[in-house]
């Protein structure tokens, strides 16, 4: 069987944000990159960060050619945090904290004070999707943006670009976009053309959105990583004396097939509550006299398309940082996708999606674009 891909702190699309928080004069306790940071002292008037969701090394090699600009500006090639998913990734991206500090490790965690599983960035039930008030209730971890930190001398005017379903902290940075492509990049191209220095931080939730729901490697997919290319060459053209970096939170795989964990009436007995987490990175709280029987089980029914690890064993491996208080939200166990690429079914509610990641399979490597117009 094929190797997972381990998250490296060194060389992780975080670092990333770490370099920029040093350039920024922000905090920062995490490696730097030293390419980026050559790149960063040629003093460019403007510094563009654009993370393009699930724009993973996989989805550009399998739909873009080596001469496509996005392909042919690959810099270097970057590992994601594990799980390799948007909730834990943009995370770590946004605040410059590892996994295990944040603890937004998935799209649904635990919450134990309600003893319910939460959908967290939608505050919903996760096995009904019922709405539910949580305020003062969530065990994760809330920090500020890493370029909400910047030092009082800092010589640049900080701008945000996010879609309207995300809030902020600091709206007045921030402008709002509503899923245009074209408008996306008018408006960095509007912001770098002010007066002064600017930095940008911008977030498209494409190609991940169309991944889901068409696949990685299909012609949908294809039109639309070839168009954000050419957009970004006329942009870079357009624009002089500016930085664009820009990576992927995680990057995406096709579904093969789905696991129906939740049908198991057995299997689901040996739990306090029902799994959580992501459906390539499953969580189980299992029954103190039912360990023993959930690990057999489990290993010999799902084995094949899922390796079971205890969470304190990844959590001492690194896997979610070495600095961090939020290993108890991991729960007992998690089960990883292998490389029959197959989703999990955790509970009635869940889609089923063409295009997936969170495991540690090809979606863990995502790549560091750099263009320059000096």
């Amino acid at each position: 069987m094929k190797k997972f891909i381990m998250p490296d702190f060194t060389h992780c699309n975080i670092n990333v944000s770490a370099t920029l928080a040093e350039f920024l004069g922000a905090p920062n306790a995490n490696a730097t990159l030293p390419l980026l940071k050559n790149e960063l002292a040629k003093g460019y008037k403007n510094v563009v960060f654009i993370c393009f969701d699930g724009m993973g090394v996989h989805p550009l090699s399998v739909n873009l050619e080596e001469t496509d600009y996005l392909r042919a500006n690959i810099k270097d090639t970057l590992t994601s945090t594990f799980p390799s998913t948007t909730t834990c990734a943009t995370t770590s991206l946004t605040t410059n904290r590892l996994p295990l500090e944040h603890g937004w490790f998935g799209w649904s965690v635990y919450f134990d004070k309600i003893k319910r599983n939460v959908n967290i960035f939608l505050d919903t039930d996760s096995w009904t999707d019922e709405k539910l008030n949580v305020e003062g209730l969530s065990p994760l971890g809330v920090f500020p943006y890493y370029f909400d930190r910047e030092s009082a001398d800092c010589e640049y005017e900080i701008s945000t670009l996010f879609p309207t379903f995300i809030q902020v902290a600091r709206p007045e940075r921030n402008t709002k976009w509503n899923f245009d492509t074209a408008a996306f990049f008018a408006h960095i191209k509007r912001i770098c053309g002010k007066e002064g220095k600017q930095f940008v931080y911008a977030y498209n939730n494409e190609p991940d959105h169309s991944m889901h729901e068409n696949g990685v490697n299909c012609p949908a997919t294809r039109e639309m990583l070839k168009d954000i290319s050419r957009r970004l060459e006329k942009l870079v053209k357009e624009t002089p004396d500016t930085l664009f970096i820009i990576t992927a939170d995680h990057g995406m795989t096709d579904i093969e097939d789905y696991v129906y964990l939740y049908q198991d009436e057995k299997l689901y007995g040996m739990l306090e509550i029902y799994p959580y987490l992501e459906p390539r990175a499953i969580a189980f709280r299992v029954k103190n006299a039912k360990k023993d029987e959930f690990e057999k089980y489990f290993t010999q029914k799902y084995g094949e398309d899922f390796i079971l690890y205890k969470s304190d064993e990844l959590v001492k491996r690194g896997l979610f940082g070495n600095v961090g208080d939020k290993a108890e939200l991991l729960g007992d166990y998690i089960a990883i996708g292998t490389y029959t690429h197959k989703q999990a079914v955790i509970s009635p509610t869940n889609m089923l999606f063409k295009g997936h990641h969170t495991s540690l399979t090809e979606e863990m490597l995502v790549p560091l674009i750099l263009v320059g117009n000096k």
